[in-house]
């Protein structure tokens, strides 16, 4: 038995383990799958952080182990490559001596109460093997621990009348650099969208509910791509899966774009910026066409079984390496586009067992808590003092795009049908804190479960919570948080707030700026 068990060994998971670990607890990281850093290392390279004043622990820590492990000042590079990545973080594990599994998808949980009779986790199941701890952190994308915990949670987005915010539900389709200009045709048949049929693939079919609606809708997956430029880069390949119809919505919007004038280069479409060392890149999904998938497919992924998670992960992989291929080659993409591709390829020293593509489906959404405080548009627009802060936020709320549809408009002498993308939103906010109820369930849902993920706040706020470096000093509070209730026998929501803080602060978070404490 260890004092904490933590499922999901992301950046979160880590420094959770490493925290814990660090604060005199016994630590087993259980990782359903063969990688340890996530999206750190699964192809984010570029990281986004926000404001730089409310960067502090451990995720000033790795960025100060990567400025080392290259030579150069704290903040050179915007972040590692993702080789380098992962050996720092299995380097702190090391160090740090956390109990590490891999292959360990979580199989079922023991359930139990404490004395007082609140649901407890007594132990997690995870390939066959039980293990048993006094405090749990589900530290992975889904939620999956907090899930078969019973605990309550919320998927999609709201309405905008539960908690009074502007920014939820449906938005109204705007024109913006990552929406589908007007004018293309839905239809496979008929590319003028006047004659109803069958509609070309990568679209959701379903129709759009009322602005403001809460529709459940998922931000949509991808992919993050590393690509290089070195000499022994590998070329572009089609999956198994290629299929040259599925891009003739890619063919029509680069034929209306040369239609009307418009120039398009190829790091429009992927970001192609050498911003990791060594010449490589983060491929990022940029513009209405990308690596990220709009048909819906992610609203299914939360709730998903197995099964049907390893389909859609597969289809964003799939997805990812065509659309790089028919960019490449596709005669109806742009001669300069293709001739610029022709420049990178995937990295032969990046991800070797995973066909040089990442190991890690950018989930960048899937289950949230419903907990003991919520976060909530209002907190991060017009930040308030948290007596419980345990980080802070600072990152603007980055909804990516949550379908692809199509709607018809009233044109003379009879509607034209276009496809339309929706969902995009970045709005700035303030430097804000993160409360630690935010990250414990209700103590009537369960004493002694704590979440740095898939913590307890709207679709909207969780927009800007939902960045690598919040989520690593999330997971550090969660960490040390276990370490007070594993070492004092209390329930999580039960801990010395204050000693909390102090452990924290003694390890360089910040909790606070002037005018915000």
């Amino acid at each position: 038995m260890s004092d904490v068990v933590i499922y999901g060994a992301t950046a979160a998971g880590v420094c959770a383990a490493v925290a814990a670990a660090e604060a005199g607890a016994t630590v087993t990281l259980c990782e359903p799958r063969g990688h340890v850093g996530g999206m750190v290392s699964g192809g984010l390279g570029y990281t986004d952080v926000g404001d730089l004043r409310v960067l502090g622990g451990l995720a000033a820590r790795f960025r100060a182990a990567v400025a080392e492990h290259y030579g150069v000042p704290v903040g050179h590079y915007a972040g590692p490559e993702p080789r380098v990545a992962e050996a720092i973080f299995l380097s702190w594990l090391e160090t740090a001596g956390v109990n590490l599994v891999f292959d360990a998808p979580l199989d079922g949980v023991g359930l139990g109460a404490d004395e007082q009779g609140a649901p407890r986790i007594d132990w997690l199941a995870a390939a066959g093997t039980r293990y048993a701890a006094a405090v749990f952190i589900d530290a992975s994308y889904e939620g999956d621990l907090l899930a078969a915990a019973g605990v309550p949670y919320a998927v999609g987005r709201e309405d905008t009348a539960l908690y009074g915010e502007s920014l939820a539900g449906r938005q109204e389709v705007v024109p913006g650099m990552h929406n589908f200009p007007a004018g293309i045709s839905p239809f496979l048949n008929d590319p003028t969208g006047r004659d109803p049929g069958p509609l070309l693939p990568q679209i959701k079919p379903e129709p759009l509910a009322p602005v403001g609606a809460g529709d459940g809708g998922i931000m949509s997956y991808g992919y993050r791509v590393c690509l290089s430029q070195a000499p022994d880069r590998l070329p572009f390949t089609p999956s198994p899966a290629w299929n040259p119809e599925r891009w003739e919505l890619g063919r029509r919007l680069f034929d209306h774009w040369q239609r009307s004038g418009i120039p398009v280069a190829a790091g429009r479409l992927l970001g192609l910026e050498p911003n990791l060392p060594g010449g490589k890149c983060d491929g990022n999904s940029l513009g209405p066409f990308s690596l990220s998938m709009h048909d819906g497919s992610a609203w299914r992924y939360p709730e998903a079984d197995p099964a049907e998670r390893e389909q859609i992960r597969l289809a964003h992989r799939h997805h990812a390496q065509d659309f790089l291929w028919f960019l490449a080659t596709d005669p109806d993409v742009p001669a300069a586009v293709r001739a610029e591709l022709g420049r990178w390829g995937l990295p032969a020293d990046e991800f070797a067992d995973t066909g040089h593509l990442p190991h890690q489906l950018y989930v960048r959404e899937a289950r949230r808590m419903r907990g003991a405080q919520t976060l909530t548009q209002h907190d991060l627009t017009s930040p308030k003092p948290w007596p419980d802060a345990i980080a802070m936020g600072s990152y603007h709320i980055d909804i990516r795009e949550v379908q692809r549809a199509w709607r018809w408009v009233p044109e003379h002498p009879d509607p034209i049908a276009h496809v339309v993308t929706e969902g995009y939103l970045s709005v700035a906010v303030l430097p804000y804190q993160v409360p630690y109820g935010a990250l414990t369930p209700h103590y009537r849902d369960c004493a002694n479960l704590l979440l740095p993920i898939c913590l307890s706040a709207s679709h909207v706020a969780f927009a800007s919570v939902r960045m690598e470096p919040q989520y690593q000093m999330l997971g550090q509070a969660t960490g040390v948080a276990a370490t007070l209730a594993a070492r004092g026998g209390r329930a999580v929501q039960r801990i010395d707030i204050g000693a909390l803080q102090q452990q924290l602060a003694d390890d360089g978070a910040v909790l606070a700026l002037g005018g915000v404490a």
